[in-house]
């Protein structure tokens, strides 16, 4: 009989943190089972595929960062694909889907992809396949899921006809029949709301939890009807490591050699300053960074990361839950294993050689990560209670999509915590390393200018701080912030806005030392021309890099008397203003001196009075000022600069932004949308913001 021919397909993924290359393997790895098989490619190994001459369908999985951009690894890949001297019929030939990963939380949601899809479009790229949306605000696998399984039927009936005539020529020459067709795609598809039901690659009922219907549903258990129902479970992903922990004791592995990529410098932590009131809802502190011995080099509005470890208390417990405890400081050999099903497997690349269990689970895993549902399908595998195992089933299945969200998506869930809830789940420690992702360096915005603070690098942050629940009843900090806090509670620190030298009782101790690296800007920087009008709006931390900004301006006023500066107006807002208003006496210096033109400040919760109608939010000292701000932007070509969070604050403004074009400009709120998206495109709209 003839063999099996399975047709080529080109998978190509650009990745800021992993999300995008898993989803890559995961249709590579199902390829298989479709009569396909996958190539599989990061976007910046231009050299290892063709587009030009590619006749093979092309799925492209496509990840954003900052505000908007492409991933780091897909930037070469964009800038090859922009250059204006290519043709529009460049890549007439190239067949493509892609799906795009976002967060609707930011502005420009799964731009990343858009700024792909778009430009291969313009270039005579034609679409085989519906562009896909994956919001990780609600859950990527919501549209992740359906796009993929819809992937396989429209290739299958657009792609498998040329296979199986070739397979006919093949088979006729040998006298065997050919096998019977696949079946049409259904017309109008809908590829990213609904699911399409394929065969499911395991199926089980829910008897054995009939009595979960009198029960509430948690973590731990369900409710009916997903209780009762059959479950469509994902394959089981093949493991791929092979894991010896050898009986010997390692050094634990530095830090710098984890971003190869990177130019990491290790500095010390010369001050540190909590700005706010101690009985603030928050605690932000500011801490400066003696980078003098290094070659940083930041603008005012550049940002850069701290590589910083998860919580060692954290990761002696983990290793106790795997019974690993006592071979801590034990060196761990890793090998690919022979004979793998998983397609291009390869050790990972940001675990050294040599490294200590210790080293690995503190500097290289994300051990706070949410397990994805292969994550969870896998430790189906490794669980003996059979109520248990049900549940594991349940979470990783579609029918089980909500429980997902509810119970470990949204309360960010993590492996130890999985395994304090699933006690008798015991894996082995190669399928702890196949799945956490990298431990990604923390950015932060430089909250000072190098004319300023020369050889000096400052940046603000809060403590974050996460409430406890039922199935994780002690709180816990953020990971790098809960860290900083930690080193710089060993240092005699000043209170409240009362910046000083080290204290003298850390004379004679060694400064904490951190390990950073730069993260230039490409826009987020003052206009090159200084009489143009800046305008900043940066509630909480968001004000740090405005600091910076003001900071710098001040001193080229004082270097450069006779340059004509432009009006610079601050909207800041905060909770109290005795308790969590930062930086309150360096923004009245930069008053009295003329840095800064005009100070919005509006505080959230400090009036108990109902008829009180003074602004308390940035958005709404925006509204008071729209027609000064309407005239700075739209006839001064003046610059608008938001910081802070995405989640609420970032929509508001945008908002209001075209409340206030629509109402001065006296247009309809479409045509104040474009003004409002043309400033974005002259880069006079700025955004720094974070989920």
């Amino acid at each position: 009989m003839c063999g099996t021919l399975k047709r080529r397909l080109l998978v190509l993924y650009g990745t800021q943190q992993g999300q995008a290359k898993a989803i890559a393997e995961e249709i590579g790895q199902q390829a298989d089972q479709h009569g396909f098989i996958a190539d599989i490619y990061s976007l910046k190994d231009m050299s290892k595929f063709d587009l030009e001459t590619e006749r093979d369908p092309v799925v492209f999985v496509v990840s954003t960062t900052g505000t908007g951009d492409p991933p780091d690894n897909a930037l070469k890949f964009v800038k090859k694909i922009q250059n204006k001297q290519l043709l529009e019929d460049h890549f007439a030939s190239l067949q493509y889907g892609l799906l795009a990963l976002g967060d609707s939380e930011y502005t420009y949601f799964c731009n990343g992809g858009k700024i792909i899809d778009k430009r291969l479009q313009e270039l005579g790229a034609k679409h085989f396949y519906e562009t896909g949306y994956a919001d990780d605000c609600v859950g990527l696998e919501l549209v992740v899921e359906p796009w993929i399984d819809g992937l396989w039927i429209v290739l299958k009936n657009k792609f498998m006809d040329r296979t199986e005539n070739h397979k006919m020529n093949n088979c006729i020459q040998n006298g065997t029949k050919v096998y019977q067709r696949q079946p049409e795609v259904p017309e109008n598809l809908d590829l990213q709301i609904r699911a399409i039901n394929l065969e499911p690659s395991l199926s089980l009922n829910g008897s054995s939890l009939s009595t979960n219907e009198q029960l509430e549903p948690s973590l731990v258990c369900s409710a009916s009807p997903l209780s009762e129902s059959s479950l469509n479970v994902p394959a089981l992903p093949p493991d791929y490591l092979e894991v010896q922990i050898l009986d010997c004791d390692v050094r634990d592995v530095c830090p710098s050699l984890l971003y190869p990529g990177e130019t990491v410098f290790r500095v010390p932590i010369t001050q540190a300053v909590q700005l706010t009131a101690a009985d603030a809802v928050k605690t932000t502190l500011m801490l400066e960074l003696d980078i003098s011995n290094t070659k940083i080099e930041l603008q005012p509005g550049d940002s850069f990361a701290i590589v910083c470890p998860n919580p060692s208390v954290e990761v002696r417990e983990l290793l106790m839950k795997l019974d690993l405890a006592d071979k801590i400081d034990f060196q761990v050999s890793l090998k690919v294993k022979s004979g793998t099903k998983k397609r291009g497997a390869s050790l990972p690349s940001y675990i050294p050689e040599n490294s200590s269990l210790r080293s690995i689970f503190t500097w290289c895993l994300e051990i706070r990560s949410v397990p994805k549902k292969a994550f969870i399908r896998a430790l189906v595998e490794y669980t003996s209670d059979s109520k248990e195992k049900r549940r594991l089933q349940e979470l990783c299945s579609k029918q089980g999509n909500c429980d997902y969200n509810q119970f470990i998506r949204d309360r960010a869930i993590s492996i130890f915590d999985l395994l304090n809830a699933f006690p008798s789940c015991k894996p082995p420690l190669n399928i702890l390393i196949e799945h956490l992702p990298k431990l990604q360096a923390r950015p932060y915005s430089a909250a000072s200018s190098y004319l300023f603070h020369p050889g000096k690098l400052r940046f603000v942050f809060n403590v974050v701080e996460f409430a406890s629940f039922t199935e994780r009843p002690i709180p816990r900090k953020g990971v790098c912030t809960g860290w900083l806090a930690e080193l710089v509670d060993k240092m005699t620190y000043t209170k409240h806005e009362q910046l000083l030298a080290v204290d003298d009782k850390n004379k004679g101790n060694l400064l904490p030392e951190i390990y950073i690296f730069s993260r230039l800007s490409t826009s987020f920087h003052l206009p090159a021309d200084t009489s143009v009008p800046v305008v900043m709006v940066g509630p909480g931390t968001g004000i740090a890099p405005f600091i910076g900004f003001l900071q710098h301006r001040e001193k080229l006023q004082e270097q450069n008397p006779e340059l004509k500066f432009g009006e610079t107006w601050l909207f800041f807002g905060c909770r109290n203003r005795d308790k969590d208003y930062i930086f309150r006496q360096e923004l009245s210096c930069f008053l009295e001196n003329g840095t800064l033109s005009h100070l919005k400040v509006c505080f959230s919760r400090d009036s108990s009075n109902s008829h009180d109608v003074s602004p308390k939010y940035v958005q709404d000292n925006l509204r008071v000022f729209s027609s000064e701000i309407t005239r700075m932007l739209i006839k001064e070509n003046g610059h608008l600069y938001v910081c802070g969070d995405a989640k609420n604050m970032m929509k508001e403004v945008n908002d209001t932004l075209t409340d206030i074009f629509s109402a001065e400009l006296s247009v309809d709120k479409l045509d104040a949308m474009k003004t409002l998206a043309s400033l974005r495109d002259r880069k006079q709209y700025l955004q720094d913001v974070w989920t």
